[in-house]
């Protein structure tokens, strides 16, 4: 699932990538005067009217396309919390996680974890460095 994630991300990303291209690519609405009086766009590869055609299709296309991975992320993310300790991520935050201590301490003091003793295998410093 994870892999499908990242492909589900990756295209996500390039869409919004094309997205950005295309928008930039369109003329403006005061761009069509000029047209009018000569300015050259009839000229162009998809014709007088063909390029405003073809690039809000093509970014009609790559908004859906990232309007359905942006729904994908939020499933997948939705189906890997669940997974998890249950309930959502406020509900994860407002219960307190138990602090270690040792020592005389934690025994008077309630919610508190007595810390493992250290043993003498994992304070000893070996001989050689």
């Amino acid at each position: 699932m994870q892999v499908m994630m990242n492909l589900v991300l990756l295209l996500q990303l390039v869409t919004a990538i094309v997205m950005i291209g295309l928008v930039l690519m369109q003329h403006g609405k005061g761009a069509d005067m000029g047209a009018a009086f000569g300015g050259g766009s009839s000229g162009s590869l998809f014709g007088a009217t063909g390029s405003a055609n073809f690039l809000s299709r093509s970014t009609a296309v790559a908004a859906t396309l990232f309007f359905v991975c942006t729904l994908a992320l939020a499933y997948f993310g939705n189906l890997r919390g669940a997974g998890g300790s249950g309930g959502s991520i406020l509900d994860r935050a407002a219960a307190p996680a138990p602090v270690a201590a040792s020592g005389p301490v934690a025994a008077q003091i309630p919610g508190l974890v007595a810390a493992p003793a250290a043993s003498a295998a994992t304070t000893s410093v070996p001989a050689s460095h």
